[in-house]
C-alpha cells in the first residue's frame, strides 16, 4: 500500500539558522531547524540581550565516521548573533581511511549585523578522518568574529595528533547584490591540511611537525565592531619582544621594581608575557585586505584557552557588544 503522505525533503545534518531584529530592538531568531546528527538549542531566557545565542551541538557530544554537517546562517540587518558549543566538537575513529566526516557552513552577514563565532577546539580522535568547510559572505559595514582551533586528539590515551586526516578551509568574502560594484570579493582563504600520511626527510610524522604543540587555531576578525579587537591584536604582537632584543622577562627583580612605575596596560602586558613564556604559547597577528587574521598554538588546550580568552576579555569589546555568553568557551 502506498503511503498518502508526500516523501520527506529533509536531508540528515542539514541545518539552517536566521537571526533577525524583533520589535523590542534586540535580536531573536526567525528561524531554527536542524536533523540529526546535527542539533541546535537556544536558551528561551537568554541571560544576555545584546546578542542572541545558539548552542551548536551533535548528538553523543561528537561525529561518527562518515557524518555530515551543512549549516547555513543568515544574520539580517543590524541583529547579532553568538554560536558556541558545550564541550568539544569530537570526531570519532573512520572504518576506513576512505569514509570522511565532513563539516560545511554557509553564513551570510547582512550590513550592520554582527557575528561572533567562539566555540570549543575541534577534538579528532585517533583514526578519524575529517574536513571542514567555512564560507563567509559580509556585506558593507558586516562584522565577524571566528575561532577556529583544532587539538591533538585525546591526550589520556595517549593520542598525539594521531588522526589519519584532518583539513579545515576558511574563506571570507565581502559580498554585494549590486552587479556593477564587482559581486563578491574574496578578502581571505585561509587552508589547513594535517596529514598523518605526508611525510619528508626532516619531519616523519605529523607528531614531529606539530613541535609539541597540543592545540592550534585562528582567530578571524572582519567589520567595524571588530575594529578595537583588531587594533589590540596587532598593538600587542608589535610589541612582544624581538629575536635580538634584551627578554625582560627573565630580569625578574627589575622587573617586580618597575612595575610600581608602569601604566595598568604595561602592568597586564608584563604578567601576559610571562604566562606566554611559562606556557610556550606562540603567535602572530596579520592585516590581511581589512582582516586581522591571528595564528597561535600552545601544548595543552588549556593553556590556548587561557590565553585566547585573556586577551578576548581584556580588550573588552565582545563582552560589551555581544554579552559574556559569547566567551563562554574561552573562559
Amino acid at each position: 500500500m502506498a503511503s498518502p503522505f508526500p516523501k520527506s525533503s529533509s536531508v540528515p545534518g542539514e541545518g539552517r539558522i536566521v537571526a533577525t531584529l524583533v520589535p523590542d530592538g534586540t535580536s531573536g531568531l526567525e528561524t531554527v531547524s536542524y536533523q540529526y546528527p546535527l542539533k541546535l538549542i537556544s536558551p528561551s531566557r537568554p541571560s544576555e540581550t545584546k546578542s542572541v545565542l545558539v548552542f551548536l551541538l551533535s548528538y553523543g557530544g561528537g561525529l561518527v565516521g562518515g557524518d555530515s554537517v551543512d549549516l547555513s546562517i543568515e544574520v539580517k540587518e543590524s541583529a547579532k548573533l553568538s554560536i558556541v558549543t558545550q564541550g568539544h566538537t569530537k570526531i570519532f575513529k573512520s572504518a576506513t581511511p576512505d569514509i570522511v566526516t565532513r563539516q560545511t557552513l554557509r553564513v551570510r552577514v547582512a550590513a550592520g549585523a554582527a557575528l561572533c563565532l567562539l566555540p570549543d577546539p575541534v577534538q579528532p580522535f585517533g583514526g578519524s578522518v575529517y574536513e571542514q568547510t567555512q564560507v563567509f559572505k559580509l556585506e558593507t559595514g558586516a562584522s565577524l568574529c571566528l575561532l577556529d582551533w583544532v587539538t591533538q586528539g585525546r591526550t589520556a590515551r595517549g593520542e598525539d595528533w594521531s588522526f589519519v586526516r584532518w583539513a579545515g578551509r576558511n574563506e571570507v568574502w565581502t559580498t554585494t547584490d549590486n552587479a556593477a560594484a564587482g559581486g563578491d570579493r574574496l578578502l581571505v582563504r585561509d587552508a589547513v591540511i594535517l596529514d598523518g600520511a605526508q611525510t619528508n626527510p626532516q619531519l616523519k610524522t605529523l607528531r614531529e611537525s606539530m613541535h609539541t604543540m597540543g592545540v592550534m587555531g585562528t582567530l578571524l576578525l572582519r567589520g567595524p565592531l571588530m575594529k578595537s579587537l583588531g587594533e589590540f591584536f596587532l598593538a600587542e604582537f608589535t610589541a612582544l619582544p624581538r629575536l635580538g632584543a634584551r627578554d625582560f622577562r627573565n630580569d625578574e627583580a627589575k622587573r617586580t621594581a618597575d612595575e610600581r612605575l608602569l601604566a595598568p596596560l604595561e602592568k597586564w602586558r608584563l604578567a601576559r608575557l610571562q604566562m606566554e613564556k611559562q606556557s610556550k604559547i606562540l603567535w602572530s597577528a596579520a592585516n590581511v585586505r581589512g582582516c586581522v587574521v591571528v595564528k597561535f598554538g600552545a601544548p595543552a588546550v588549556e593553556a590556548g584557552r587561557l590565553w585566547i580568552g585573556s586577551m578576548l576579555a581584556h580588550e573588552g569589546s565582545i563582552s560589551r557588544d555581544f554579552g559574556d555568553h559569547a566567551l563562554m568557551c574561552v573562559r
